[in-house]
């Protein structure tokens, strides 16, 4: 793999010059970004892989307050479906693709709908929901839309500043572009790290005037839930457990398993990785089967012996009230 990105540097010299040139050109007001009269929040990132978006958009949906109306957009990557789509009953994972239909079981009072094209996805929520707020997922790069505020996730081990573009790093915009951002998250942090080592990291990013650098770390959940109802984490221990992931990194995940004790053997997919009848097969030959949650909606009622471990975002130094801070305050914007 690390052969095959070093080949590749060429092409990525390539790529950086069309990101940048896109980016100058959207700059110049020459590809124009339209806004709407819904208070929008995007939540993205610059590189590829899992920076913990769907926690992310989770946090806010469920900080909201009770009497106002969120509604989440994304563009449902995967899903079998095209266009605009509004999750409703009879429209499954499928149609909706894992992590929004994840939101959507979660907090079935907020609206969920995915579009690739987001000026006619936010248009579609405007005209039939009249939202307060609507919730970019995985959008930053889409500069057709220019949001009011936007939240740069940036994964603790890959920082963006040290990473380079695609296909020799992981980066699928300019790093420059991090400059639009209104808050930066440093997401997937060990839980005691340093304030010394978020000072460094803070120097590194080198945050403009007025935007906010935040550390998080993912925290997961020690009840499990699933097809046998809810059981401990402890319970696992002494099974015959396989963990299934169809995640981008599910490294933190085995970590956080080998240190509770438990063993298992570890069956990993590609990220948003739709299960066969055969592999389904396999699975339920398996004692006990533990996955992720966005994993979970894709393997649901297919397998005899199946739970899921939670996740979210835990902020240090009282992160979360600069968020909830944006949220608000886009909420109580005219």
């Amino acid at each position: 793999m690390q052969l095959l990105r070093k080949l590749g540097f060429p092409i990525s010299l390539i790529y950086a010059l069309v990101v940048y040139l896109r980016n100058y050109l959207y700059d110049l007001g020459v590809f124009p970004s339209k806004t709407f009269k819904t208070n929008t929040i995007c939540v993205g990132n610059l590189s590829v892989g899992g920076t913990g978006k769907t926690p992310m958009i989770e946090f806010f949906v469920a900080n909201v307050k009770e009497q106002e109306r969120i509604a989440v957009l994304s563009r449902g990557y995967g899903r079998k479906s095209k266009g605009y789509l509004l999750a409703k009953p009879g429209v499954g994972v499928a149609d909706l693709g894992d992590e929004p239909f994840q939101i959507h079981k979660k907090f079935p009072k907020a609206t969920v709908a995915v579009d690739a094209d987001r000026q006619r996805g936010i248009a579609n929520l405007e005209q039939t929901v009249a939202p307060d707020i609507i919730l970019l997922d995985d959008a930053f790069q889409h500069r057709k839309v220019r949001c009011d505020h936007y939240v740069l996730l940036t994964s603790y081990s890959n920082l963006y500043v040290d990473d380079w573009y695609l296909p020799s790093g992981n980066l699928r915009d300019s790093k420059r572009e991090a400059k639009r951002a209104n808050i930066i998250v440093v997401t997937k942090c060990p839980s005691n790290l340093s304030m010394e080592e978020q000072g460094a990291i803070r120097k590194k990013l080198n945050p403009g005037p007025g935007q906010k650098v935040v550390f998080s770390f993912l925290e997961y959940e020690t009840t499990l839930k699933g097809s046998l109802g809810e059981m401990g984490l402890d319970e696992l221990k002494g099974k015959k457990l396989t963990l299934v992931t169809g995640i981008a990194n599910p490294k933190q995940l085995e970590s956080f398993l080998n240190v509770q004790g438990i063993d298992f053997e570890h069956l990993a997919y590609p990220d948003h990785h739709f299960f066969t009848k055969k592999e389904i097969a396999l699975f339920n030959t398996k004692e006990m089967v533990l996955t992720t949650e966005k994993d979970y909606v894709r393997l649901e009622g297919k397998i005899k012996n199946l739970c899921y471990i939670g996740i979210s975002h835990k902020f240090m130094n009282r992160g979360e009230e600069v968020l909830l801070h944006l949220m608000n305050e886009n909420l109580s914007a005219p």
